[in-house]
């Protein structure tokens, strides 16, 4: 059943249609006249900065290296020697592929800084208010409720309901980070072992994906990659987990704020996880970009406000939050919204069975623009 459920959620209409909330959400980000505003692009520029202050640190081993190496080609020949070449490319995989230093930083800023949360806030409240603009001919009991009056009442650190102290959160994230950049690493290293090194990209890929697309479509992809050749398919699976990481720390103030259990959490990023990687695929090759991609970092928070109106319901006070986060795990007009034609996305009401909970009535008629 479970598997089931999985090949659903990774449909290729729910990947497509999270690259056009990327699209449409960066179009409704970037018309808001407040984003550039932000601390966050002084912070953004600074990490080009050091990022390539130490980009530069990194190259200065590579490049005496590659002299090492042109030294010692002049007393023994390494025309057909191939370990040197392997060499520097692992070290250029390192650098390029693994370490990615302007995005790290720009993350554990965000950790550091509020100006990621105030830009995902403030862009919430921006969604809301060219909501009411653009239907402001219509009856105002037919609206769905406000996502931001509700959000900004939220507690975001002290008292009971606070999120983890900051020193823990960027402890967690550097853990994952150092995983995923083992993970990758590892994987290098196994695949230049002689006839076996072939298999292992492939078979690298068939187990991330098995558990999230389904059996068969993991084995055309284990197939691919006996053809493709190893740096597309390295490249493929950095960008894979560098977007699941991606999108839990864009989504990140969103759940500061609406407090949902481990399971809870694991269920809700399973029931949209094609929308999700869609969405976030796209971004991380955008931050992949040198220079640019760090400044992309805050119009990527800014367009996951509005990625939130479509793949929540608006939330109630926190007085009357309690069962929300249970009413969320499951997307309600997923199908509907998938539906949907590109040109329709902010023009379909839907009105589900369920009520939303208590206080916040509106739930129960969503409208999507």
């Amino acid at each position: 059943m479970e598997k089931g459920l999985t090949i659903s959620n990774f449909e290729p209409n729910a990947v497509i249609r999270g690259f056009q909330l990327t699209v449409v959400g960066t179009v409704r980000a970037l018309q808001n006249p407040n984003l550039f505003k932000y601390e966050h692009f002084r912070q953004a520029a600074l990490a080009i900065g050091v990022g390539i202050v130490i980009q530069l640190i990194i190259q200065v081993p590579i490049v005496a290296l590659k002299f090492g190496l042109y030294v010692l080609s002049w007393v023994i020949n390494l025309d057909h020697a191939t370990w040197d070449d392997k060499l520097l490319d692992g070290l250029e995989f390192m650098s390029k592929s693994v370490l990615q230093v302007p995005f790290l930083l720009m993350t554990l800023m965000g950790y550091v800084t509020p100006t990621l949360d105030e830009i995902f806030m403030q862009s919430i409240e921006w969604v809301d208010t060219t909501y009411i603009q653009k239907h402001k001919s219509e009856d105002p009991g037919s609206l769905r409720a406000m996502y931001f009056p509700s959000l900004v009442m939220f507690p975001t650190k002290g008292g009971p309901r606070s999120s983890r102290p900051k020193s823990e959160a960027i402890m967690m994230f550097l853990n994952r980070y150092a995983k995923r950049m083992g993970i990758l690493f590892g994987v290098y290293l196994l695949s230049l072992i002689p006839v076996l090194g072939r298999f292992v990209m492939p078979a690298a890929s068939f187990y991330t994906f098995r558990n999230h697309v389904g059996t068969a479509p993991a084995a055309v992809i284990f197939g691919a990659g006996l053809v493709l050749p190893k740096a597309f398919i390295v490249k493929f699976l950095h960008t894979y987990f560098a977007s699941r990481s991606l999108m839990r720390e864009l989504l990140e103030p969103y759940f500061r704020r609406i407090k949902f259990t481990p399971e809870q959490k694991r269920r809700w990023f399973r029931d949209r996880e094609g929308v999700l990687f869609g969405f976030a695929f796209a971004f991380t090759v955008v931050l992949k970009t040198p220079f640019i991609g760090v400044l992309m970092y805050g119009v990527a928070e800014a367009s996951t406000a509005y990625l939130i109106t479509k793949i929540t319901d608006p939330p109630p006070t926190p007085a009357e939050s309690e069962g929300f986060a249970e009413s969320q795990v499951t997307w309600k007009n997923k199908h509907d919204f998938l539906r949907l034609s590109l040109e329709n996305i902010d023009k379909l009401n839907v009105v589900t069975d369920e009520a939303g909970p208590k206080g916040n009535s509106a739930n129960s008629g969503n409208k999507f623009s």
